[in-house]
C-alpha cells in the first residue's frame, strides 16, 4: 500500500507510519490541509494509493475562541484532501470524532444517528465530514473517540492516561470528569483498523472505536493501576468543570457497520506496558 499520512506527527498519524514501512508522512510544518495547492501538489509528487488525514485542529476550548482557525484546519482541511483525491484516483481515509453528537441518547451512537454538535470543534469537524464526501464520495470517514497512544497529543500535553500518571507522579490533585462517558480508543488499535478499512471499499461514515466504554475518572483508574501508581481520581462533573466548549455527556460510540475493536481496557494495559518501557 503506497501511503501518504497528513498530520503524521500525532498520535495516530505516528502510528500509521510505524505500521506501514515506505509511507510518505507529512507534519504540520511541511504541509498545511488549509493549503489546497499544496495538497494537490503533494498528491501529484509522492502519487499514494491512499491517503489517510489525520490532521486535526482538535483544542477544543480554544475553537471557541478562534473558530476561523477550527474550520480551516477541520473543514476546509478535510475538502482539500477529498479534491485532490478525486482528481487523481486515490483513496481517502479521513478521521472525524464523537464531538458531532450531542450525548442527550441513552445508548452508544452509530452511523444512523443524526449529528448535532455542541461545540465549535464537533461543528468544524462535521463540517469537514460532509466537505469530504461531497467532493468524494468514495471517501471513508472513520469517527473515533477519546483517542490515546504512545505519541501523545501535542496541543494538549501529552495523551490523557499519561497526563493523569505523570500528574499523580508530581503528587498533584486528581481531578477528573465523571459523567462524560466515552470509548477510549488505542491509537494503534485504531491505526490497524484503518489500514485494514482502506484495502477494502467500504465508503461513507463508519465507527471505529474500543469496545466498552466509562467515564474519564474510570479512564484515568485504569490508566494509574496499569502503570502501578497509586493515586486518587476525583470524580467532578461537566457543570462543575464548566469548560468554555460544551461536550457530549454520552460520547459513546457503536457501529452498524463494523465490529468494535478489543476492549478499552486492553488497550490500556498495551499502551501502559508500551509507555512505560519507553521512560526507561
Amino acid at each position: 500500500m503506497r501511503a501518504l499520512v497528513l498530520g503524521a506527527g500525532g498520535q495516530l498519524g505516528s502510528e500509521l507510519m510505524r505500521l506501514l514501512p515506505g509511507a510518505t508522512g507529512l507534519l504540520r510544518h511541511d504541509l498545511s490541509v488549509s493549503d489546497r495547492a499544496g495538497i494537490e501538489a503533494a498528491c501529484v509528487h509522492y502519487r499514494p494509493e491512499v491517503m489517510f488525514n489525520c490532521a486535526a485542529y482538535n483544542a477544543v476550548d480554544k475553537a471557541e475562541i478562534e473558530p476561523k482557525l477550527a474550520y480551516a484546519v477541520n473543514s476546509l482541511g478535510a475538502e482539500n484532501p477529498a479534491l485532490a483525491c478525486s482528481r487523481h484516483g486515490v483513496r481517502l481515509i479521513h478521521f472525524s470524532t464523537n464531538f458531532v453528537f450531542d450525548g442527550r441518547l441513552d445508548r452508544p451512537y452509530t452511523e444512523k444517528d443524526e449529528a448535532q454538535p455542541l461545540s465549535t470543534y464537533g461543528r468544524s469537524k462535521l463540517e469537514g465530514e460532509r466537505s469530504a464526501l461531497a467532493a468524494l464520495p468514495a471517501a471513508l470517514v472513520i469517527r473515533t473517540a477519546a483517542v490515546f497512544g504512545d505519541r501523545g497529543s501535542e496541543i494538549k500535553g501529552g495523551s490523557f492516561p499519561q497526563r493523569i500518571v505523570e500528574r499523580a507522579r508530581r503528587g498533584e490533585r486528581i481531578r477528573v470528569v465523571s459523567d462524560q462517558r466515552v470509548n477510549p480508543t488505542y491509537a494503534r488499535d485504531l491505526a490497524r483498523a484503518a489500514i485494514k478499512l482502506a484495502a477494502g471499499d467500504l465508503s461513507g461514515v463508519v465507527h471505529v472505536v474500543a469496545a466498552g466504554c466509562c467515564g474519564w475518572d474510570d479512564f484515568a483508574r485504569a490508566a494509574l493501576a496499569a502503570c502501578g501508581v497509586e493515586a486518587e481520581v476525583e470524580p467532578v462533573t461537566t457543570a462543575e468543570l464548566a469548560a468554555p466548549a460544551a461536550r457530549p455527556l454520552n460520547g459513546c460510540l457503536g457501529s452498524v457497520r463494523t465490529d468494535a475493536l478489543r476492549p478499552w481496557q486492553e488497550g490500556v494495559a498495551d499502551w501502559a506496558a508500551g509507555w512505560e518501557g519507553g521512560q526507561g
